[in-house]
């Protein structure tokens, strides 16, 4: 993965601004805080992301993908000011399922998600190198 710097900017902290890979393609359909069953074990941002990331680790099982293969993640929160309280904790659980803040970045608050009691929705494009 190259990741895409211009040199007179500065580095973001948590995400690059864009990467160039080449490869297999993986796209991984938004992501929620439920587990296999469909059950919320958290209310919260924090364990509701854990949950989201490592449901976005198996699928990206099912194709031969690791999390270093991830070039981009969209984040759709629906309360931003939860999630900048407990970024530490959403940080802590990313750097054990993902490991790398080498992807691309996006995250948008969002009035609400299509599940009533999701907080979290996280969708991820992956490229498996050739």
């Amino acid at each position: 993965m190259q990741i895409l710097q211009p040199p007179d900017w500065p580095r973001p902290r948590g995400y690059s601004n864009g990467v160039a890979v080449r490869g297999r393609l993986v796209f991984v359909a938004g992501m929620i805080g439920w587990d296999a069953e469909g059950r919320f074990h958290h209310d919260d941002t924090a364990g509701q992301a854990r949950q989201a990331l490592a449901n976005v680790v198996a699928v990206l099982a099912e194709a031969g993908a690791r999390p270093e293969h991830i070039v981009r993640m969209t984040w759709y929160l629906t309360d931003k000011r939860e999630y900048l309280a407990q970024q530490k904790q959403v940080g802590a659980a990313f750097r054990e399922l993902i490991g790398s803040y080498n992807a691309a970045m996006t995250a948008v608050e969002v009035q609400a998600l299509i599940e009533d009691r999701a907080k979290v929705e996280i969708e991820v494009t992956a490229v498996i190198p050739d």
